[in-house]
């Protein structure tokens, strides 16, 4: 009886482990499984000689883009992000750009993205210290100390930020502080200044565990963010506290120039619209529950600043508030999933432009709230949403965006994106408050659900 129990034992191991591993028998399961077939064989031959996105170029959809659009506001330039990750920090002043040049009278303007960032970084700093302070108490490996360490800062961003930073610091002109070969090409600098920061992270927490007071840890971040300050002036310049400019045309300077602080400069070129309470960041994120108010904490470019909040809607409850923009002629903050189904060539955001399941022989049937949840997409870009076609029943058939990749890029540094496109990987258009349908206003007066900082839909754009 023994060696019976002995031998099922065994024969129930060995069956469990065909199920749970690739076995020699599994092995020849899959082996025979690929017939090896002459399409097979050609497929094969194609794949390994290219790469899969030119090779599965549909040919049946390849025509020129129909770029007519009924309702479009008229571009100001296209501006070039080059090697950063700073489409959110282009988005948001080339918004304001609009405005701005409007104010000014000029039809070649642009802001200094630079000047920005530069304070972008310092603050992301300052909130990266401030918070190993705040969680000094927490066990090292505790899930918010554990991301204070892998996130102590990025080169990313939301609209929040930029509202915060203009709010804060103001703008100035692009010919008053130029871009460096850092800014223009930010990931080796910025991998320099994460590790100190992390180097500062660490001694505030020792000093914490060998008695040393808040105010004490206060003082000695002061210190480490002179630091960060010399560093940033190294790669980025030193922001001017007061400029003199004038605005010009066709090269030449029009008018007296005048003496700015940065914020002057901003309040006279946009006016004072608050960047923040004025508009709204609407959301289509199937993953969670529509007609909710959510804030991300922690995710923020500023201590002081504003926690990311939005509105979840469902996709069609969106759209008006876009329309009702363009409509009259306000530009939007807009993010996607950038690079799924993008035609580089010709610019185009389309679900038919790549014919990956013929080439492959097998589906991709995943839908919105899935590819979410597995984290297979997620908001990875922003651009400016500027345009929107609208069949005879005011349903929209293709959007357009003013993009950051340089006029070489794309349609002449446009893209544009079939409705069905845009259903599927648009995830945040920021619109103010006043093209909000009172349903959308009213969700606004609901308690925030609070998600954490680390939650896989917040990751910041690039």
């Amino acid at each position: 009886m023994k060696r019976l129990l002995t031998i099922l034992a065994l024969s129930s191991a060995t069956a469990l482990m065909a199920q749970t591993s690739i076995t020699p028998e599994v092995l020849n399961q899959l082996q025979g499984s690929y017939t090896g077939s002459a399409a097979d064989k050609a497929l094969r031959n194609a794949i390994s000689s290219g790469g899969i996105q030119s090779i599965a170029l549909n040919q049946e959809h390849t025509q020129t883009p129909d770029t007519h659009f009924s309702i479009e506001v008229k571009s100001t330039g296209i501006s070039d992000q080059q090697k950063s990750g700073r489409c959110w920090l282009f988005t948001g002043t080339n918004v304001l750009r609009n405005r701005a040049m409007k104010t000014l009278g000029m039809k070649n303007f642009f802001f200094s993205q630079v000047y920005l960032f530069f304070y972008d970084q310092l603050e992301k700093s300052n909130l990266f210290l401030q918070g190993i302070i705040d969680t000094r108490k927490k066990a090292l490996d505790d899930q918010i100390v554990t991301w204070l360490f892998q996130h102590p800062l990025s080169d990313g961003g939301t609209y929040t930020g930029v509202a915060d930073l203009v709010t804060k610091y103001g703008l100035v002109p692009k010919d008053v502080m130029a871009e460096t070969y850092n800014s223009n090409s930010t990931s080796d600098f910025v991998g320099h200044l994460k590790r100190k920061l992390r180097e500062f992270g660490i001694t505030l927490r020792e000093k914490s565990d060998a008695g040393a007071s808040e105010k004490e840890l206060q003082a000695l971040k002061v210190e480490q963010l002179k630091t960060v300050y010399r560093l940033l002036v190294m790669a980025y310049g030193q922001p001017p506290q007061t400029f003199t400019w004038a605005p010009k045309k066709d090269g030449k300077t029009v008018g007296k120039p005048k003496t700015y602080t940065p914020q002057q400069f901003y309040r006279e070129v946009c006016g004072d619209e608050d960047l923040y309470a004025d508009y709204v960041m609407l959301m289509n994120d199937p993953s969670r529950p529509y007609n909710q108010v959510y804030e991300i904490d922690y995710d923020r470019h500023l201590y002081d600043g504003h926690n990311w909040l939005y509105v979840n809607l469902d996709i069609e409850d969106l759209k008006p508030a876009a329309i009702a923009s363009l409509r009259d002629s306000m530009q939007m903050y807009f993010s996607c999933d950038v690079s799924k189904f993008l035609n580089r060539n010709n610019g185009m955001l389309d679900l038919k432009n790549y014919d990956y399941e013929s080439l492959l022989g097998t589906s991709f049937g995943m839908n919105k709230k899935q590819r979410i949840q597995t984290f297979d997409s997620g908001s990875t870009h922003a651009m400016t949403l500027m345009a929107v076609d609208l069949d005879e029943e005011n349903k929209p058939t293709k959007w357009k965006v003013e993009n950051s990749w340089g006029s070489s890029s794309g349609d002449a540094g446009y893209l544009l994106m079939t409705d069905e496109w845009f259903n599927e990987f648009m995830f945040r258009v920021v619109v103010n408050r006043k093209y909000c349908s009172p349903k959308i206003l009213e969700l606004l007066k609901k308690k925030p659900v609070r998600l954490p900082a680390w939650d896989p839909m917040f990751a910041e754009e690039e």
